[in-house]
């Protein structure tokens, strides 16, 4: 490539900005019927994407800021999360947090103080970042697994799909304008598999209000001279991604961030791995030949979504149990419990794993799989996380498959040492 492709990192994302924001703008369709659904372009191939989910509650209770973001090793940050309420329209998540914080010059991405009678909060803070990084793009996530419940009845009627998008559009776009690059819609999930079951129309209606967003945003887009992005978190699990039209979504949305980790947790009583690459032959579980980030990636590709659309989740936090039994070092073991974690029980921050577990508990590397573990014999403790060694190995994937980048939840947890090794190995 000549120079190296870190160094010249910023001047492609600058590159591929500067493709986004001057004119290149998707083409308007009319409102979608339920029976007539009209595709988007595909949009050009660019650097693979690094994307940060960002949460509203971590300024509060975590203490990380807008000003904390690595923007210069990202390439998007999703903040999360817009909520949606009872009337099946778009309202801000944590009004505290997004606009009224008032930040010092101290905690400020610019380090000058909010202004008396301009905006505060989050809100504000992402304008000073995208000003410091101008390559970044800002997307409002909508939903997440609390937040989904109203879902499966905005997307029922044309008129409810119609109303959602208008205040979305409105709220984050007319209202605060320059802040947002798109929308990032978290719905956990259509169909069944999440908090609370919808209804077996959600499969097609998923699709219709994707394109009626995608409408909006392009309608929007051509007024602002900007083009606004959709994106959507995906499952990994083959129940949950059977309810999706898989191979009509896609031309609506910039790309797809498939949540690749989550595949086992503390709401089982085996131990076993939160986001295995591969399959293991060993897995005693139901299903192990699809509960991987491969099988997942695979299942979108052989669906037909572009490689380029894909972008595979990498966890910043590991999930553990106590009370596993000394055998096979707590693996595969039936537990107790989950362990005492670092915010709730049973899921561990990859900084805290690193600062308070690694230097005493003992590392295991599973090679079929590509992912570590950690146990201690003397609490029953067993650990799944990641480390410098899997996520290297996971973006190395995603360089094979040609795959659209990777998506991190979230930034607070990982204190910089596995983004880096990520950025370092996306832009060698």
């Amino acid at each position: 490539m000549g120079m190296t492709a870190k160094t010249i990192f910023s001047n492609a994302l600058r590159f591929v900005g500067a493709i986004l924001t001057c004119g290149i703008l998707f083409a308007c369709t009319a409102a979608p019927k339920t029976a007539e659904i009209t595709a988007t372009p595909t949009q050009p191939p660019a650097p693979p994407h690094v994307i940060g989910y960002f949460t509203s509650w971590g300024v509060a209770s975590r203490g990380y800021t807008v000003a904390q973001i690595p923007g210069d090793k990202l390439t998007h940050v999703n903040y999360a999360f817009s909520a949606v309420n009872f009337f099946g329209k778009c309202a801000l998540g944590d009004p505290a947090a997004d606009t009224q914080r008032f930040y010092g010059a101290r905690d400020s991405v610019d380090k000058t103080a909010d202004i008396k009678d301009g905006l505060h909060g989050t809100f504000n803070q992402f304008l000073k970042l995208k000003q410091k990084y101008p390559h970044l793009k800002v997307m409002i996530s909508i939903g997440g697994w609390n937040g989904s419940a109203q879902f499966s009845d905005i997307a029922l009627t044309e008129e409810s799909r119609q109303a959602f998008a208008q205040s979305c559009v409105e709220l984050y776009f007319q209202k605060y304008p320059g802040v947002f690059d798109g929308i990032d819609l978290d719905w956990e999930y259509p169909v069944s598999g999440g908090r609370e079951d919808g209804r077996p129309e959600d499969k097609h209606n998923f699709t219709l209000l994707l394109a009626e967003l995608r409408r909006q945003l392009d309608t929007q887009g051509t007024a602002d001279g900007k083009q606004y992005l959709l994106t959507i978190a995906a499952p990994a699990g083959p129940a949950n991604y059977a309810n999706y039209e898989l191979d009509h979504i896609h031309q609506y949305l910039d790309f797809i961030n498939v949540m690749t980790y989550d595949f086992h947790g503390t709401w089982e009583m085996t131990t076993n791995f939160n986001a295995p690459l591969y399959k293991s032959s060993t897995d005693p579980s139901a299903d192990p030949a699809h509960f991987n980030t491969d099988a997942a990636m695979q299942a979108y590709l052989a669906a037909g979504i572009p490689a380029s659309k894909l972008v595979m989740g990498i966890p910043f936090y590991g999930r553990g149990w106590q009370g596993a039994p000394d055998v096979n070092y707590g693996l595969y073991q039936t537990a107790t419990g989950p362990a005492k974690g670092t915010w709730e029980p049973g899921v561990f921050d990859y900084a805290d794993i690193a600062k308070r577990y690694l230097p005493t508990y003992t590392r295991y590397w599973q090679d079929e799989a590509k992912v570590p573990w950690l146990y201690d014999p003397a609490t029953g403790i067993m650990i799944t996380y990641e480390d410098p060694e899997s996520v290297g190995l996971k973006a190395d994937y995603v360089k094979a498959q040609s795959l659209g980048g990777v998506m991190l939840w979230e930034l607070s947890n990982d204190g910089g040492a596995l983004l880096d090794v990520i950025y370092n190995r996306l832009y060698p």
